[in-house]
């Protein structure tokens, strides 16, 4: 069970973009995508067939997941995540601070 899934909110804590946060659009591997973060320009060719146009293009560049922290809302604050077994057999993702479960 991974402790960062797609459409958590998190707070970058190393690089460039330390001190950002925002959701997590995807996850490949070790790396995620986070909405508005890490932002870089690309030079792409038109492609005709997908009716795409060319030029420069910002978009997201993935970073390590070793660099993002779950935010907490109610604190305000990256924390750490920890997982549990609940008495009916499911496992949860809680935050090791509060040990309050992770909504999913």
């Amino acid at each position: 069970m991974n402790r960062i899934k797609k459409g958590d909110t998190v707070l970058v804590i190393a690089g460039k973009n330390k001190g950002q946060h925002g959701e997590v659009t995807r996850v490949v591997g070790d790396r995620v995508f986070v909405q508005n973060v890490n932002l870089v320009k690309r030079h792409t060719k038109p492609n005709p067939q997908a009716n795409q146009p060319g030029g420069i293009v910002e978009r997201e560049a993935p970073i390590h997941i070793s660099n993002v922290m779950l935010f907490d809302h109610a604190t305000g604050k990256g924390e750490r995540v920890g997982h549990k077994v609940l008495g009916d057999g499911r496992k949860v993702r809680v935050y090791r601070s509060s040990g309050e479960v992770i909504d999913a």
